[in-house]
C-alpha cells in the first residue's frame, strides 16, 4: 500500500500557510526533524503520528492512506471542518466530481433517464464526467452540489419532473431529522424523501413522503450510498394564470404544514 504521510503533512502545512519552523515549534521538534518527515527520509513513530493528527485535526489513517492532494476543494473543506470519516469510524467515501475550466466545482445533472445508472455509476469517473453540468453562482464554492430530476407524486406538492439540488453530506450521522434529502440507495436507486435519522439507535433511516398516501419505510445504512441534503428545486410546472395569489399562499402553507406534521409524528423538535 502506498503511503502519503510525507506529502500530506507538507501539503497541509502549506495549505495553512505555516512554515516548517511554525509547525516544528508547535509540535516540539527540530525543524530538521520535520524536514526529514516531509521529505520521506525519516519514519514517524506512533507518538509523532498522534501529534500530527492532533495538530492538523486529521485522522492518522487519513494522513497515511489518503492522497489529500488528489481531493477536490469541497472534499478538503469538509475534512478541515471536522468531517473526516476515519475519525468517525466509517469507510472513506470519496466523491467523484467534475470541475470547469477555472477549476470550480460543477453541479452535475442527473436526469430521470440517468437515475437507474447513477446508483451503480456514481463512483465511476467515466460515468460522472458524461453527466450534463451547470453552475449556480449564488451557491457556496466550498460545498459540493448535485441536481437530480425526481418523478412520481410521493413528494407532492413538489411536482414530478422537478430538478432537486442537494448538498453532498459526508457524515450521515449529522442528518437532522425532518429535513428533505436525496438518498442514493443500492437497491431502490435515487429517492427524494423526508428523513428520520435513526442511525445511532437502529443503524437505519426512516424515509417519509410528503404525500400522505405513501407510508414511511426503513432503509439500512448499509444500503445507502450517498446523501444529498435538499437545497432547492426548479420546476417548469407553472400555476394557472388565473389562480389567485391567495391560492398560491395556501399551496405553500400546505407544504409547510405537511412538513410540520411529519416532524411531529417523528417527535422532532427545533
Amino acid at each position: 500500500m502506498k503511503m502519503f504521510f510525507s506529502s500530506n503533512i507538507k501539503f497541509l502545512r502549506k495549505r495553512r500557510r505555516r512554515t516548517q519552523d511554525d509547525v516544528a515549534s508547535a509540535l516540539g521538534m527540530k525543524r530538521s526533524t520535520l524536514s526529514g518527515y516531509e521529505n520521506g527520509v525519516a519514519q514517524p513513530g506512533v507518538s509523532v503520528l498522534v501529534a500530527f493528527s492532533g495538530y492538523f485535526n486529521v485522522a492518522i489513517d487519513t494522513l497515511i492512506k489518503v492522497d489529500l492532494m488528489s481531493l477536490r476543494e469541497s472534499q478538503l473543506s469538509q475534512l478541515e471542518n471536522g468531517f473526516d470519516v476515519f475519525l468517525k469510524g466509517s469507510g472513506l467515501r470519496v466523491l467523484v466530481s467534475t470541475v470547469d475550466s477555472a477549476n470550480n466545482e460543477n453541479i452535475e445533472l442527473v436526469p430521470e433517464k440517468a437515475k437507474a445508472g447513477y446508483a451503480t455509476g456514481f463512483s465511476d469517473p467515466e460515468y460522472v464526467k458524461e453527466l450534463p453540468v451547470f453552475q449556480l453562482p449564488f451557491l457556496s464554492r466550498e460545498k459540493k452540489y448535485r441536481t437530480f430530476q425526481i418523478s412520481g407524486d410521493s413528494m407532492l406538492p413538489v411536482p414530478s419532473g422537478s430538478w432537486v439540488t442537494g448538498e453532498f453530506l459526508q457524515d450521515w450521522r449529522t442528518i437532522k431529522t425532518g429535513i428533505p434529502c436525496i438518498i442514493v440507495t443500492r437497491d431502490e436507486g435515487v429517492v427524494f424523501k423526508i428523513v428520520e435519522n435513526k442511525l445511532e439507535e437502529d443503524k437505519n433511516l426512516v424515509l417519509h413522503s410528503l404525500n400522505p398516501l405513501y407510508k414511511p419505510y426503513q432503509i439500512s445504512a448499509e444500503a445507502v450510498q450517498e446523501v444529498w441534503v435538499f437545497v432547492h428545486y426548479i420546476s417548469n410546472v407553472m400555476p394557472d394564470s388565473q389562480e389567485e395569489p391567495k391560492a398560491l399562499e395556501q399551496t405553500v402553507a400546505g407544504l409547510q404544514q405537511e412538513i410540520l406534521l411529519i416532524k411531529e409524528r417523528m417527535g422532532w423538535r427545533e
